[in-house]
């Protein structure tokens, strides 16, 4: 008998409907001055020719660098890690991860000094187990994922101008 469904799509259709009103997104506000990259590395940078940066991963037209020489910090908050993604060989993603929910306070608060303040608007504050929040620029764009729950936190900071950022199959969801 042929339902018109796929095996697994009622359970997957379940999945998503019980998910989606536990995530709460921020509408995301304009980048003041778009940094074109991350802490004074451009976007397109090629990392491998730079001694700073030791390559993790390595899956083809995508590779992963660590700094060598560094504890992980965004600004002079220590995090759990900072890997940085090239696409073809371009600088093109930073991802921070970290946990705790007093690094997440101060996180924010060097987000919104970085890249300029959240709509604080009523209605627009993030409440929920999950909360998100974005900055957009013309070059770049940046995307937090908190799980109140957990403690931790994922920052993507990623260059818009790069057009393999598109299709490398990363979700901006996952831990």
């Amino acid at each position: 008998m042929n339902t018109g469904f796929r095996k697994g799509t009622p359970l997957l259709a379940i999945g998503i409907f019980c998910i989606l009103p536990a995530t709460t997104p921020a509408l995301a506000v304009p980048l003041d001055n778009d940094p074109n990259g991350f802490e004074g590395i451009p976007w397109g940078t090629l990392l491998a020719e730079m001694e700073r940066f030791v390559r993790v991963e390595d899956a083809g037209r995508l590779q992963t660098y660590e700094q060598t020489q560094q504890t992980p910090a965004l600004g002079t908050i220590p995090v759990d890690s900072i890997r940085f993604t090239t696409f073809e060989g371009k600088f093109g993603r930073v991802t921070v991860r970290y946990s705790g929910d007093e690094t997440h306070e101060r996180i924010l608060t060097y987000l919104q000094s970085t890249y300029g303040p959240l709509d604080q608007t009523p209605g627009q504050i993030t409440v929920g187990p999950v909360k998100v929040y974005a900055w957009h620029g013309f070059h770049t764009e940046v995307a937090l994922r908190f799980e109140a729950g957990a403690a931790r936190g994922i920052i993507f900071i990623e260059s818009l101008t790069l057009p393999e950022k598109l299709s490398d199959g990363t979700s901006a969801t996952v831990f």
